[in-house]
């Protein structure tokens, strides 16, 4: 109960309240007495952990210590709708730009978490790292850090984060945080190594306060759920997840291709096909970008071996593969060919890069932008609810009504078995669960 409830009450029922919570001295006080008396007991009986959700997205970190027994005291995210399904999950209507937090105002608490963004250091983005605004953000978490000092921070990025711009980000940051008094230890985890189906490596920074800190690392609890993907795809679902008729015809017209190369071939890198069938003059080739002169030049052996078939091949669907840009170029990730080989044995993405194909053992890395994974399986994209289950939201979570939403903020989300495991472990180290 608030400060506020309380002074909405009547002072025998405050002293009511003593008397039922076993609070001595409260004989002969007013109303105001009463109540700081009150608040104070309470404060000093509550023992969960507060903590505030920056960066909160749909509440990834907010799942996973919520399940611990922590109490979230403010939320901040400038998506209105990731804030809107914050609040329909969650009942906290967070706040809208993390810079119009007042750090003077803000009540105490014992956590700050965040995934901060994360663009500006990721292999989608440009890597302009704190050239971009939106990489200046990790300051707005130290100025709050730096007036409240909580106990722990949790924070989340790219793997990247660690090399960009020749790792002066992360010097940057580790110099940040050492500054403001914390030791901090880094986890680079993935779902995939915790048996959830999905390969997604990510930086988690825990920073432990001086005074707290014990001198020991933190251990991770090593948990395996032993999930496959058949323990996420959803049985008979919308036929609108089946991919277009386009879409269908460019897979139908590579997997043709793909079942006529040898076992064992190699087929990376990226094939560029059009390139293949383009005479380009010295002048010409040389103002192209360096990768793809070398896509170019590392492709010519293979299109050279298997030209009798890929002449031929070309020219039948050349009209297909000519629609997009990126029908005409494969991403072969699943290794050399193999026996009974087909590109529907695996997962596809249509990327910039071109038609990602990626092996089957593990989901594709969920994006915020619209590169939703195709399980070549069922030669569907994966839905809304399996991206939930491979950020491990629980079956109870409220979904966007809007595909598309759900595709993002399930991609710019935090995976919550990671977040827990991570938070669990600590917490659990330093006794405070």
């Amino acid at each position: 109960m608030t400060s506020v409830e309380l002074k909405n009450l009547p002072t025998s029922t405050l002293k009511d309240i003593c008397r039922q919570n076993k609070i001595q001295g409260f004989s002969g006080k007013n109303k105001a007495e009463l109540v700081k008396l009150i608040t104070t007991h309470l404060k000093k009986d509550d023992k969960s952990l507060k903590y505030i959700d920056l960066f909160c997205g749909i509440g990834g970190f907010h799942q996973a210590l919520s399940a611990l027994g922590a109490e979230c005291v403010l939320a901040s995210d400038i998506d209105k709708k990731c804030c809107e399904s914050y609040k329909l999950n969650y009942g906290i209507d967070p706040v809208n730009d993390i810079k119009d937090i007042d750090e003077t105002k803000m009540n105490d608490f014992d956590i700050i978490c965040g995934g901060f963004p994360c663009q500006s250091f990721s292999n989608g983005g440009n890597k302009k790292a704190f050239k971009d605004k939106r990489g200046m953000l990790f300051d707005e978490i130290m100025r709050i850090a730096k007036h409240k000092k909580p106990k722990f921070m949790f924070l989340e990025n790219v793997k990247h984060i660690l090399k960009v711009s020749d790792g002066a980000v992360f010097k940057y940051i580790n110099d940040c945080i050492k500054d403001l008094g914390y030791v901090l230890q880094i986890f680079h985890m993935s779902p995939h190594n915790y048996g959830i189906p999905q390969q997604r490596e990510r930086i988690f920074f825990v920073c432990v306060r001086n005074d707290i800190y014990n001198g020991k690392e933190i251990k991770l609890q090593d948990v395996n759920l032993g999930l496959k993907a058949e323990d996420i795809v959803e049985e008979n679902p919308d036929p609108k997840y089946n991919i277009s008729d386009d879409v269908r015809n460019v897979l139908d017209a590579w997997d043709e291709l793909i079942k006529q190369f040898e076992v064992g071939e190699k087929l990376s890198p990226t094939i560029m096909m059009h390139d293949a069938y383009k005479n380009y003059t010295d002048v010409e080739f040389n103002a192209l970008p360096t990768w793809r002169r070398d896509y170019i030049t590392r492709n010519k052996p293979l299109l050279k071996k298997y030209k009798k078939i890929i002449d031929p091949w070309y020219k039948k669907y050349k009209e297909i593969l000519s629609k997009r840009e990126i029908y005409g170029q494969l991403e072969w990730q699943t290794g050399p060919v193999k026996e009974n080989e087909s590109i529907y044995n695996h997962f596809i993405q249509l990327r910039q890069s071109g038609l990602r194909v990626k092996k089957s053992k593990y989901f594709p890395t969920l994006v915020a932008i619209t590169q939703t994974p195709i399980y070549g399986k069922y030669k569907r994209h994966i839905t809304p609810r399996e991206c939930a289950r491979l950020q491990s939201f629980p079956e109870t979570f409220k979904l966007d009504p809007i595909d598309r939403v759900t595709y993002k903020q399930m991609g710019n989300s935090v995976n919550v078995f990671n977040v827990s495991t991570v938070i669990k472990s600590t917490l659990t180290h330093y006794k405070y669960i």
